[in-house]
């Protein structure tokens, strides 16, 4: 009898497990593995992307459904979206469609919107001719707006035109975090382009008031475009020194006023007003402000450059009235108060600053009773001056021409208003 020999149920399995970890077949050494690769948006376009693909006519319509800010963002996709992008809004059609010539609306809504477009387009030329070189990219963006009557001096006569203000808020969006190199190359494009400098020239050698069109002209045109759309205070400070660079003092002075004076109610400046009549605080505010504005940098706050200036200022067209000037030295602060007062003093100009501090106190009265200062202000600024002298006599002849000015002062408006 034959046995058969039993083959256990495992056999296979452990047959099938021995064939398993037998080691796996080498690649090649002629065939390396190839990495995987990351291709940016860029060199998928080149490789045929969607937008590649896409004929120019459904391109432009693509373009045509975006609006002015969306398109400032898609300009940033790539190099090749935003050539596309630039050569679609150098199109006469678009330029017709999205660069609005319509400047003088009814509403505020209408006069916001407005603004608020071209605050837009400001994004626009800034992010599509990022790439390009200072010189290229303004030459680019200015052929745009060149011809818009209402953002060039002289050619609008509307007088609620927001051409200027439009003008302002495009700029001041385009060249928002610029070097002072690059705004300087800025500036003087614009005036290349506008003829400012000329412009300037005629005005602040001319009488005063007799241009009296060209001075409104010239003061709308700086403060909205240049100087009031900036909030902060050394942006409005570096253009107020490229307007005033240029031009020797007295012109230096004649066109802060033109640019901060008073205006009358019809809207024209009110150089005989101060020559004829005290006017009130907020008549001369923005002036005292453009000077503080203008001696808070450190390359100009001199004491010299300070008074020539001012000295300039109080003399157009005539001296002033006494009791403007006061006004004005008040609303500037007691530091520049005093530096014009102890240079006076110096001069040893005794009648002029004795009648000049009578006034400063006359209409620093309610300014000092609403700080709670009272008249210790006066009397510390009296004291202050009275160091300046060297000798007891001379402190004691200011003083009595001091005592002498009030009692002639206070006749002539005892005399005054007995009349």
């Amino acid at each position: 009898m034959v046995k058969v020999k039993k083959v256990s149920r495992s056999a296979g399995k452990f047959t099938k497990t021995h064939k398993s970890q037998q080691p796996p077949r080498r690649r090649p050494h002629h065939q390396p593995r190839h990495p995987r690769t990351i291709m940016t948006r860029s060199q998928c376009l080149k490789g045929g992307s969607f937008f590649h693909r896409l004929p120019a006519e459904v391109f432009d319509l693509v373009l045509d459904n975006l609006s002015v800010l969306e398109m400032s963002v898609f300009s940033m996709v790539s190099k090749e979206i935003t050539t596309y992008v630039v050569d679609y809004i150098s199109t006469l059609t678009w330029r017709n469609k999205m660069i609005l010539q319509c400047f003088h609306h009814s509403t505020c809504l209408e006069q916001r919107s407005t603004i608020g477009h071209y605050r837009d387009l400001g994004l626009l030329f800034k992010r599509c001719t990022l790439l390009l070189p200072t010189k290229n990219r303004l030459k680019f963006i200015f052929s745009k707006f060149s011809r818009i009557p209402c953002f060039m001096l002289e050619q609008c006569l509307a007088a609620d035109c927001i051409g200027f203000s439009s003008y302002g808020v495009f700029l001041q969006t385009l060249i928002a975090g610029w070097d002072e190199l690059e705004c300087h190359r800025v500036f003087v494009f614009l005036c290349e382009i506008t003829n400012l400098l000329q412009k300037i020239e005629v005005v602040v050698t001319g009488k005063p008031g007799v241009r009296w069109y060209q001075e409104l002209q010239l003061r709308l045109f700086c403060r909205q475009v240049l100087l009031d759309p900036w909030p902060n205070q050394p942006e409005c400070q570096f253009w107020l020194m490229q307007l005033l660079k240029p031009w020797p003092m007295v012109s230096q002075a004649h066109l802060l006023f033109i640019l901060y004076g008073p205006l009358l109610p019809e809207g024209t400046l009110g150089w005989q007003d101060l020559v004829e009549r005290g006017l009130p605080h907020s008549a001369l505010w923005e002036l005292a402000r453009a000077i503080l504005l203008l001696f808070s940098k450190v390359e100009v706050r001199t004491p010299n450059s300070m008074l020539a200036i001012l000295e300039e200022l109080i003399v157009i067209p005539q001296p002033w009235h006494v009791e403007n000037v006061a006004r004005l030295l008040v609303l500037c602060g007691s530091s520049l108060c005093y530096t014009v007062l102890a240079s006076k003093a110096v001069s040893g100009r005794l009648l002029e600053i004795s009648r000049l501090i009578v006034y400063i106190i006359l209409v620093r009265i309610p300014v000092c009773e609403k700080d709670g200062y009272h008249m210790t202000w006066a009397v510390k600024l009296v004291q202050q001056i009275c160091k300046v002298f060297g000798t007891a006599p001379e402190k004691f002849c200011f003083i009595q021409q001091l005592e002498n000015t009030f009692s002639e002062v206070t006749r002539e408006f005892f005399e005054f208003s007995v009349a």
